[in-house]
């Protein structure tokens, strides 16, 4: 049996241009490589799964075929790269270890490049270690730090480096990156499928793709918005959709029906009630032309809140959005939250009728 690579491998860039979602990092790092600028110690921070080793990786890469090496391959510029897990090499004789490596010029192009990953994690013994080979490497040495967790780095180190940020990823760059490695492997796919993917990773571009490939194996290579909420148990948006519907008409009876078989389904009352906070903001959202582009949804989905958006009015959706913020905030305090969440849903369902409508609907 052939084995399995899993797509953040498969798929990892080996160009600056291929790294999605950080252009204005890669394109600092292409003009200082350039223009002959680059610092003698980087830090890469920010959020996981956003391509912070890639990008040390490739900048490695860069810099001896930028120096003008006569190698041929990515083989002789690896003798030049050097790769320490500071979370499991964090004591002082690591690091000494590492400095009395620097001493040496590389053999083969012009510079060594040393790349510490998860920095945070060497004890402060290391880190003082460190100081006077960071603060002034030889000629031939650079170095590149990279964390999750900037704040735990010493200022001395800091002080020392020059700092790039990298953000997370925005929804739009990993959906689009995920339709461009459907196209390749060839899996059927559901834009909102996708969309729905790319939210779920929360900016973090590695987890989409694990994500991703856990999906295809599900679905058998057909990715489908109903199915995908299924398995990563997510309330789909249809949901909100019918209780938006019965709440219009008043009918609070059917309104408790559906929240029993959500909570039926296993899914959590409190997140159920965030969600449909959230439902309603994106309905208001949706009925104002200049703030329709604030809907983080697949263009189906975006369809469907600019229609049902037409059938509520602003005072309504404003007061239902009060009225689930309200239960929100009682939820974790309240004795009993099943009826904390069945009671604004009985309001929602009383604000567009009368007293005898009302009566009529129970």
């Amino acid at each position: 049996m052939q084995s399995f690579v899993v797509s953040a491998r498969k798929y990892r860039p080996l160009q600056f241009e291929d790294v999605v979602g950080q252009s204005a990092i890669t394109e600092t790092l292409e003009q200082a490589i350039m223009n002959n600028q680059l610092a003698q110690a980087l830090l890469f921070c920010g959020p996981r799964g956003v391509g912070k080793t890639t990008c040390a990786r490739i900048l490695a890469r860069r810099i001896n075929e930028e120096a003008g090496s006569t190698t041929e391959g990515d083989e002789d510029f690896a003798f030049n790269i050097f790769e320490l897990d500071a979370a499991s090499n964090n004591s002082v004789d690591d690091i000494r270890n590492l400095t009395d490596q620097v001493r040496f010029a590389p053999q083969v192009g012009k510079y060594k490049v040393y790349i510490i990953d998860e920095v945070h994690m060497l004890s402060t013994q290391a880190f003082n270690a460190f100081l006077k080979t960071l603060e002034e490497p030889p000629a031939h040495a650079i170095f590149i730090l990279a964390t999750t967790e900037k704040h735990k780095i010493i200022p001395t180190i800091l002080s020392r480096c020059q700092i790039f940020d990298f953000k997370r990823i925005s929804i739009k760059d990993i959906q689009q990156h995920l339709i461009s490695i459907a196209k390749k492997e060839g899996v059927e796919y559901e834009e909102d499928a996708l969309h729905l993917i790319a939210q779920k990773a929360d900016g973090a571009l590695r987890d989409a793709l694990s994500v991703f490939d856990r999906m295809v194996t599900f679905t058998s290579g057909h990715l489908t918005l109903e199915k995908v909420a299924e398995n990563l148990n997510i309330l789909d948006y249809e949901y909100f959709f019918r209780i938006t519907d019965a709440a219009l008409n008043n009918d609070i009876s059917d309104l408790l029906i559906q929240f029993n078989e959500i909570l039926n389904k296993g899914f959590d009352g409190h997140l159920f009630i965030n969600g449909l906070g959230s439902h309603f903001r994106d309905l208001l959202v949706a009925k104002i032309p200049k703030t329709a582009d604030l809907l983080e949804v697949g263009e189906k989905t975006k369809a469907k809140y600019l229609e049902q958006s037409k059938s509520c009015d602003s005072k309504f959706l404003t007061d239902a959005i009060e009225i689930c913020n309200m239960a929100d905030l009682n939820y974790k305090s309240s004795r009993n939250a099943r009826l904390t969440v069945e009671i604004a849903l009985m309001q929602l369902g009383s604000l567009t009728a009368g007293a005898d409508g009302l009566k009529k609907k129970i």
